[in-house]
């Protein structure tokens, strides 16, 4: 059985002291246990210092983002070995805040994937459709071409590694979570095209769901086979809240 995955996706929020003072609450409180991995991903800025509070815990550091060169003049950009350097475990490809305030591609995210991989970083890919696509009934065929060209090329043997977010766009950060029967039935049709596309064991690969995840409605998400974790936005930015979430994926 997978592990749970709980992933605190910062997004643009905290300052370096900030950041030192949120891990260090979490560290009094959180108590790891061997069926849930915990990740957080503060802003660029604040890696170093979270680095260095997380050295001697179970919990990993994730980034927000990546660039999918190593180096040259890319002004604004954080490359995949900048970020190994200073100890991140894992990156957050394709968020659809990247999609969709600052243009990238699947294409895009395809070349990040690869150059994370390439790097030792685990790639937590996000996928989600806007509420406009739902409406048309277009959710699958829409994650389906996410997947499709988002992971083209990766290795059969990779796909463990790599952690599916799915992020209803209509969801996140609007306090309005998908339903869980809504959650899970993308789960299971992303499960499905994996088998199908690809021909590897869907099971083998965690898939998370991201959207407006809270403390009060985490129990009832994890109470499906299909959902493996929580990509948490807002409420991870509160150490009591975050840590409840972990300690309800430990009870399922």
């Amino acid at each position: 059985m997978l592990r749970r995955f709980i992933v605190g996706n910062w997004k643009m929020h905290k300052t370096v002291s900030q950041a030192e003072s949120l891990v260090n609450d979490i560290l009094q409180i959180y108590q790891p246990q061997a069926s849930v991995e915990l990740a957080v991903a503060p802003p660029f800025v604040s890696l170093p210092a979270v680095s260095r509070l997380l050295a001697s815990t179970s919990i990993k550091l994730a980034a927000q983002n990546t660039y999918a060169n190593d180096e040259g003049a890319f002004t604004g950009e954080i490359s995949p070995p900048m970020l190994r350097e200073v100890g991140c475990d894992y990156v957050i490809i394709g968020h659809s805040e990247r999609r969709h305030i600052f243009g990238e591609t699947d294409q895009d995210i395809n070349k990040k994937v690869h150059a994370a991989f390439h790097h030792s970083l685990l790639p937590i890919v996000c996928v989600g459709e806007r509420l406009e696509e739902r409406q048309l009934n277009k959710t699958q065929s829409v994650i389906q071409q996410q997947l499709q060209t988002g992971l083209e090329g990766v290795e059969l043997k990779d796909f463990a590694k790599v952690t599916i977010a799915y992020e209803p766009v209509w969801a996140i950060g609007t306090g309005h979570a998908a339903t869980v029967e809504q959650a899970a039935e993308v789960h299971g049709h992303i499960r499905s095209f994996l088998a199908t596309h690809w021909g590897i064991n869907p099971d083998q690969t965690r898939i998370i769901y991201g959207g407006s995840v809270t403390q009060d409605n985490a129990k009832s998400l994890f109470q499906s086979p299909q959902i493996n974790g929580a990509l948490v936005g807002k409420a991870c930015l509160n150490s009591e809240s975050f840590v409840k979430i972990a300690e309800l994926a430990t009870l399922i």
